[in-house]
């Protein structure tokens, strides 16, 4: 579970005009990144990049999703000089990595980007301290110093001699953050950073990733996880390597959809046409937001009857999940039987649950079938591989 406030309240500042949105730390607006037509194949039948274009401006959070093979790591690889494109350009800091040779990429990928990967990559015979010290190797320098000042930043101070199988997987994730920021680069690139971790160590990991971006930090971060995706200035969706869909919005707007694909499915559900005087806005809202909510692909009719889109069906039956197994766990863990104490508190987890905090609450209830109510829960992926 992670806490989207502090998240939003940094975006209230900021503008939402989709691909020119500047991030906490950019004062400037100039961009980072320029991505002009980047295409990239494997052989003659797969192509993984399809012509991509966009910018990233200094200081930005971007949070780039889609489902998998949409060519999210692809586009991960070539802006931090892992990969190189077929055609096209990827301008980063004034550079064109594109161009570069393979050493040429090295060089600029080991001054200029941090990655962090789901798979922590760290050296296992190596300590902490001693992990973050090889990223400034390449320079032919080290400070010790400033490896140790790394690892206090990230909670880290009294774990510098341990090695990599005495560290936790939050551990281990923040030993790869502070070498990521060892050689101070003007870009940070993550790759599913929580993918391993459970939800404890998914909170201290993602709060860092906050605080960076609150200092400043340029943040391009894959992930499969809404909540996380929330948290940036702006997210790119990919399908079939093609950008498919832009999209900046606070966590307030982002809930008000939520609330509202909610209101259609519990109305279909009871076999009640949903129409626009049916709804309820929330917060003072008002019928602004179904327009909104047809323009970014969540709906395909907003009057006179609301008929969601398969992305909103799809959106709206996870929320419809996340909502009646939080009112499960609380009717039979806590044993709560007040309706409306029930309904406030699942309405406040619908929206902060992570896809693998709401499996594990599935598995633990033993893959309930209804809420408390006796309305059915979607099933999800857990419930399709049950014995």
């Amino acid at each position: 579970m992670l806490d989207s406030t502090s998240s939003s309240q940094a975006k209230e500042s900021r503008t939402r005009a989709a691909g020119g949105v500047k991030g906490n730390g950019s004062s400037s607006g100039s961009s980072l990144i320029e991505v002009a037509g980047l295409r990239k194949e494997y052989g003659p039948s797969v192509v993984a990049l399809d012509g991509i274009s966009l910018r990233v401006e200094a200081g930005e959070w971007v949070a780039v999703m889609g489902p998998s093979g949409s060519g999210k790591t692809t586009l991960l690889n070539i802006l931090g000089c892992l990969d190189s494109p077929t055609a096209g350009q990827a301008v980063i800091a004034g550079t064109d990595v594109s161009r570069l040779s393979h050493s040429e990429r090295t060089r600029f990928r080991a001054e200029q980007v941090g990655f962090v990967f789901q798979q922590f990559h760290l050296i296992p015979y190596l300590s902490a301290l001693e992990n973050v010290l090889m990223a400034q190797f390449f320079h032919s320098m080290t400070d010790e110093g400033q490896a140790r000042q790394a690892l206090e930043r990230v909670g880290l101070g009294n774990r510098l001699q341990h090695l990599p199988s005495e560290l936790s997987g939050g551990e281990q994730q923040r030993v790869a953050i502070a070498r990521a920021l060892i050689n101070e680069p003007s870009l940070l690139l993550a790759d599913e950073p929580t993918g391993n971790l459970d939800a404890a160590n998914e909170e201290i990991v993602m709060r860092l990733f906050r605080e960076l971006h609150a200092e400043g930090h340029t943040i391009v971060m894959v992930t499969h996880d809404p909540v996380i995706g929330r948290m940036a200035d702006r997210k790119i969706v990919l399908e079939h390597g093609r950008i498919a869909q832009t999209v900046s919005f606070s966590f307030e707007e982002e809930t008000a959809f939520d609330e509202v694909l909610e209101q259609i499915w519990v109305m279909e559900e009871n076999r009640t046409p949903p129409t626009f005087e049916q709804i309820r806005f929330n917060n003072g809202g008002n019928g602004k937001v179904l327009p909104v909510m047809k323009q970014i692909g969540l709906l395909r009719s907003d009057r006179p009857a609301l008929e969601m889109t398969e992305v909103g069906r799809a959106r709206a039956a996870s929320i419809i999940r996340r909502h009646r197994l939080a009112e499960r766990l609380f009717a039979e863990t806590f044993h709560m039987t007040d309706d409306e104490q029930l309904e406030s508190n699942a309405c406040t987890f619908e929206h902060i649950l992570s896809p693998e905090v709401t499996e594990r609450i599935c598995a633990f209830l033993d893959h309930p079938a209804t809420c408390p109510h006796g309305s059915p829960i979607p099933p999800g992926v857990c419930c399709a591989a049950r014995p």
